[in-house]
């Protein structure tokens, strides 16, 4: 039986005047961006306007979201044995989290079949940071990806050109039209992808505040359970923590200063907020999978496999089977390394408190030295970021420091002046970063909700 033949301009018009759109409409939709033949471009960007202004229901959404999903490969790995479960994060400054997350899981009993993506703007990419590894190979095959997963029960790898190839073309045309900051179109993306992974179950972590994509809690709050709602829509149990953004998490923010802070947590050495969110979001994940019977049991298991090693043994190998020097492990001056280090301090006269650290400003700090991305299409510098990061709460005086900027300018001639205003922007950013106080300010929790 031949698919329905629908004209692009009836389903924009549909849309546009607020109408809901049938499954076949939507399927019609995703197949013709993919194809490149039956929706051009400008009529897949009136469309996603229309959706931008008039919303998706519920419904509409878990169309879209399948539909994406099956534009191309759905990968099946029904014959690993064992609970395949992932975990995504809507990303954030110094977010490093699946570094650990994944190889700690593995630890204690699950396979993470995990494509992630790449840092756009202030918010940092796995892909990124694990390429700082020398000879890390995020760009492998389905085949490649599944023999690593069943080899070390983790694999982290970038998304194939074969998969959802429909959520590639629609998020490049969402970046250049505006179309971004919507609620149903970001959850399909999100949720295409995962599920299109060969997941049993997923973890999400939605952040909120300065240095998230979503500022306000309340709209994090609404995209965390759309995106619960897909995955049950689509037989997948998903569970969301809504974890807050405020200021980085850990110490570092960069790319080889967050794959050495990433080790020193696998280590037992972390920072305690990265470890509490690393945590809890992997006790989320035993559950899921079956591998704990109850919150305490979980935490239990996971302290013990970075006590023992486990976890770091996990780590090293997926170094290896990707390709990656698994002696960085013990020698981080392997790592791409930046030329100059620079301690900002406390201005003269500060005594008392950090009040403030601008996730946001320290993502910009990060861009200003070349390790961020204002385009898809940028290159970074693996070795330029922030390392040593004073956190909301500790006590500060005059001349302590506020942090360490790795940074890259030792350039000749005309770019030595370039290099020299990319350095002060940093820092400035960061002296704007960081607020003082007399007194100690009461504490954001990080971990604020658990949809399920």
């Amino acid at each position: 039986m031949s698919s329905p033949t629908f004209f692009p301009q009836d389903i924009i018009i549909k849309k546009r005047d607020g109408g809901a759109l049938t499954k076949d409409e939507i399927e019609f939709f995703a197949r013709g961006v993919s194809d490149g033949k039956s929706f051009a471009d400008y009529q897949a960007t009136a469309l996603l306007m229309a959706i931008f202004w008039r919303g998706m229901t519920p419904q509409e959404t878990a169309w879209l979201t399948d539909a994406m999903m099956r534009s191309g490969e759905v990968i099946d790995l029904s014959d690993l044995p064992g609970a395949k479960v992932d975990k995504h994060s809507t990303g954030g400054v110094g977010d490093k989290v699946s570094l650990i997350l994944a190889p700690l899981a593995v630890a204690c009993g699950l396979k993470v079949p995990m494509m992630s993506g790449r840092g756009l703007g202030h918010t940092g990419g796995t892909l990124d940071k694990l390429e700082a590894i020398p000879g890390f190979k995020v760009n492998l095959s389905v085949p490649e990806f599944r023999t690593i997963l069943q080899k070390v029960g983790c694999a982290m790898i970038g998304q194939t050109p074969q998969v959802v190839p429909a959520d590639r073309k629609l998020y490049s045309l969402r970046d250049v039209t505006g179309t971004v900051e919507c609620i149903p179109l970001i959850c399909a993306s999100i949720m295409s992808k995962k599920l299109a992974e060969g997941i049993d179950s997923l973890v999400l972590d939605v952040k909120f505040g300065k240095g998230a994509f979503m500022k306000r809690k309340e709209d994090a709050l609404t995209l965390a359970r759309a995106m619960v709602e897909v995955g049950r829509a689509g037989g997948k149990p998903v569970r969301a923590l809504l974890t807050a953004m405020n200021q980085p998490l850990g110490r570092a923010a960069g790319h080889t200063t967050e794959v050495i802070e990433s080790i020193e947590c696998l280590k037992g050495r972390g920072p305690a907020d990265l470890m509490e969110v690393t945590y809890a979001l992997t006790g989320q994940m035993l559950l899921l999978g079956g591998k704990a019977k109850n919150e305490a049991d979980a935490r239990q298991k996971i302290e013990a496999a970075i006590a023992n090693g486990a976890a770091l043994k996990v780590f090293r190998e997926m170094c290896v089977a990707q390709g990656g020097d698994p002696k960085v492990i013990d020698d981080y001056k392997i790592l791409p390394t930046a030329k100059k280090l620079l301690e900002v301090k406390a201005p003269a006269g500060v005594q008392g408190f950090v009040s403030e650290v601008d996730a946001l400003k320290c993502g910009h700090a990060i861009m200003a030295l070349g390790g961020g991305r204002a385009a898809v299409t940028d290159k970074v510098d693996h070795a330029v970021g922030i390392a040593d990061l004073i956190k909301i709460g500790e006590p500060v005086r005059a001349g302590a420091r506020l942090c360490t900027l790795h940074i890259n300018d030792d350039a000749k001639g005309a770019r030595a002046d370039l290099s020299a205003i990319a350095s002060a922007k940093a820092e400035a950013f960061i002296r704007e970063a960081v607020k003082f106080s007399a007194t100690a300010p009461k504490q954001e929790p990080l971990i604020q909700d658990l949809i399920q």
